[in-house]
């Protein structure tokens, strides 16, 4: 008789319905925990990455992150105009490097 009756009060715990949400929130943190470490702009890593917003649009931006630094650089729209002048020449060399020779 007495095990009956503890059978049936474990059934209508109310602190068993805490227990599935804390099981839940674990599941969500877990989960969120997986995409901040696979997502490339990790603030956590070290790595050098460049990533472009938009390309070949006139919205377009650049963002490089190296380690902790964070720049942005955005297209002002216009592509190939101004006005400007030929100030040199660059050269490869063999070894990869490149030399300017001005005019």
């Amino acid at each position: 008789m007495t095990s009956r009756l503890l059978e049936e009060s474990d059934a209508d715990d109310p602190i068993l319905s805490v227990v599935n949400l804390i099981d839940v929130f674990l599941v969500v943190i877990a989960a969120l925990l997986l995409a901040v470490a696979s997502n490339p702009m990790n603030p956590f890593s070290a790595d050098q990455v460049t990533m472009i917003k938009n390309p070949g649009q006139p919205n377009m931006e650049i963002v490089v992150k190296d380690g902790q630094k964070l720049d942005r650089y955005k297209s002002s729209g216009s592509i190939g105009q101004g006005e400007g002048a030929k100030a040199g020449i660059a050269y490869r060399l063999k070894d990869g490097s490149m030399v300017y020779v001005p005019e």
